[in-house]
């Protein structure tokens, strides 16, 4: 019998392997890192001075420090790949030594440029000063590269850095996430850190999903997005993969993608929770969302939301894309894509209507839109303006104005999506976008339930003149309020109820615990004033709570403003006494009549006497 046999028999093989990652050894290479450090004896910069050297030089009174305050880092060159399986670091030895390794972020790369670079592990608490603290690491990759980056301001500051590992390429069967939220890590060349709207800077954008056993890694390009969420310190971005990629559970197969940055809203789920709505409320494509961490060129930015790019595309607007040379007949009519928006006059191409409102045009795209396409959809919106009752689609402009009410959304007119597709009269509005002042979240209109009428129309914030145009809809046209509240009660029957809305608020909740957690240490703001919140709850659980009770409140609310009673469904069903008189409602209160003869499958309410009963109509036999 062979050796390998007799081992594998006696499990001594199963041994071994279990217990690799224990005999693991130190490992040593060629120090790397950030050149220009900081002399803190005359506070110069330096290239002797504290060097990355002293981090990997067993002194636990010798640290590195760099210049630079963000985005700098120390590591080692290994000859050839290794399998890394723990990790340890010590802080440096001063009074804000211990807190200054917190968030601090270990990885691993196959290139010098840590272009390629993984996350192996982040430090989620204080250090120990005079004591290594060590981390098991779950990356069966081999890296030659590994590195310690520095949390943000902190000029790395760092006594000792340790990895452990042994020799191989290793495989891709397991990575490692920050939390259970897929991670996305961004390198940029260069490190250039994004800084406009405009430049896309080149990248290499990696997604590790699954609990570590998905990976999506590609080419592209990243730059800030945003209107004014662009001015917190925690910046929205854009990414742009150079070809097509179908990311994490996304409908779409797409380019573009956005990174939310839910600065102001401290539960990081309410544009999640609005998305939730809109496909209650039937909107015909709600754009797709999903928290997730962000790792820039190692350094740790917070929870985000990974979004679609609101365009024309499969699986989000779907219109007909127009080329330059559609410009006349069918082809003029479409698609268009617009946004009504507060931001137009900041914008390449757009128009302020004859009513007064700005329109960005959004597709055709700024440098492929052509004159004849301009002034066509520029005609055409003026026409929809003055003669809404004709183009204006309106199964889908109340089914958004719902979930913007639902909400409690001060900017739901600030700005608006609109389409119009190829050889249709009708402008549709859509999709929902842009929800952190919503679920009572904005001072401005807090509490947002004591008022008597709708958000839009005291306290929020509209474009140009959307007011006017939404009131003639929504507040003088008997047709469009009948519509509204058939919608509405539609809704409220197929599953908008408390209930559904809280068990979604709850599993959000659940889900973030972990990366809620990383977040706060990154942006210690719980406690602040921050963008227009209304009030501070103190804690991420309190945050949540305003946000359980704005819903209890707010169906009730919205309920009695549209003139709909509510029957759960656990009113009691009941024959009918035909011998006595009695009345059938729907569910949005429409009276139906004195006879259940000839209505369509669906729930009524039927008022006999002095009690309300509830009757199902089947379907026709």
């Amino acid at each position: 019998m062979r050796i390998l046999d007799i081992l594998s028999v006696f499990g001594i093989l199963a041994l071994t392997s279990t217990t690799a990652k224990a005999q693991d050894a130190k490992l040593s290479g060629t120090v790397i890192g950030t050149e220009y450090t900081v002399d803190y004896s005359d506070f110069s910069q330096s290239t002797t001075a504290n060097t990355c050297n002293m981090a990997f030089d067993g002194n636990l009174n010798t640290y590195f420090a760099s210049w630079e305050r963000s985005y700098t880092w120390a590591g080692l060159d290994l000859g050839t790949p290794h399998v890394i399986t723990k990790v340890g670091w010590s802080p440096r030895n001063d009074v804000h030594g211990e807190e200054r390794v917190m968030l601090g972020v270990f990885e691993g790369a196959n290139s010098a440029d840590f272009m390629d670079a993984l996350p192996l592990y982040i430090i989620t608490e204080r250090g120990t000063i005079g004591t290594v603290s060590h981390a098991d690491v779950d990356c069966s990759r081999g890296f030659r590269y590994v590195r310690y980056i520095g949390p943000s301001d902190a000029r790395c500051n760092i006594a000792e850095i340790e990895f452990y590992g042994h020799e191989g390429e290793g495989d891709d069967s397991h990575l490692s996430q920050l939390t259970n939220l897929p991670t996305v890590s961004i390198h940029t060349e260069n490190g250039v850190i994004p800084f406009d709207k405009e430049t896309d800077i080149p990248s290499l954008i990696t997604i590790i999903s699954n609990d570590g056993t998905k990976l999506l890694t590609q080419t592209g390009g990243t730059r800030e997005r945003g209107n004014y969420s662009r001015t917190f310190p925690k910046k929205p971005y854009r990414i742009k993969f150079d070809k097509k990629q179908n990311v994490l559970d996304a409908p779409a197969k797409a380019k573009k993608w956005t990174l939310i940055n839910n600065y102001g809203d401290k539960t990081l789920m309410r544009n999640l929770l609005a998305f939730e709505l809109s496909k209650r409320m039937g909107m015909p494509y709600t754009p797709y969302g999903t928290p997730v961490d962000v790792l820039l060129n190692g350094e740790y930015k917070g929870c985000y939301q990974l979004c679609d790019q609101v365009e024309v595309n499969p699986g989000r607007v779907e219109i007909t894309e127009m080329k330059p040379t559609d410009i006349d007949g069918t082809a003029l009519t479409g698609g268009y894509f617009v946004e009504v928006d507060a931001y137009a006059y900041d914008e390449t191409s757009w128009f302020n209507s004859n009513k007064g409102n700005p329109v960005t045009i959004k597709s055709p795209s700024d440098d492929e839109i052509v004159t004849e396409q301009y002034n066509y959809i520029k005609n055409y919106f003026n026409k929809m303006e003055s003669q809404w009752q004709t183009y204006l689609d309106l199964n889908t402009f109340l089914r958004h104005f719902l979930v913007g009410e639902m909400s409690g959304n001060t900017d739901t007119y600030w700005s608006v999506y609109m389409y119009k597709d190829r050889d249709n009269d009708k402008m549709y509005t859509g999709p929902v976008w842009d929800f952190d002042l919503a679920f009572e979240n904005d001072n401005r209109t807090y509490p947002v339930n004591n008022k008597t009428d709708y958000i839009y129309r005291s306290g929020g914030s509209c474009a140009g003149n959307m007011k006017s145009f939404v009131d003639n809809i929504v507040i003088y046209n008997t047709s469009a309020k009948n519509q509204l509240k058939e919608i509405w009660g539609q809704a409220r029957e197929s599953g908008l109820t408390e209930e559904n809305l809280l068990q979604f608020v709850n599993d959000m909740e659940t889900k973030l615990q972990a990366s809620q957690q990383l977040n706060f240490k990154r942006w210690p703001i719980m406690n602040e004033y921050v963008h227009q919140n209304p009030r501070i709850w103190g804690s991420y659980e309190a945050e949540v709570e305003n946000v359980r009770n704005y819903i209890k409140n707010r169906l009730v609310w919205m309920d009695n403003r549209i003139g709909y009673t509510y029957v759960p469904s656990g009113i009691e069903s009941a024959e009918i006494d035909a011998a006595k008189p009695f009345e059938v409602f729907n569910v949005s209160g429409v009276n139906m009549g004195n006879s259940i003869e000839g209505l369509r499958q669906g729930v009524y309410v039927i008022k006999q006497g002095g009690n309300t009963k509830k009757v199902v109509v089947g379907p026709r036999k």
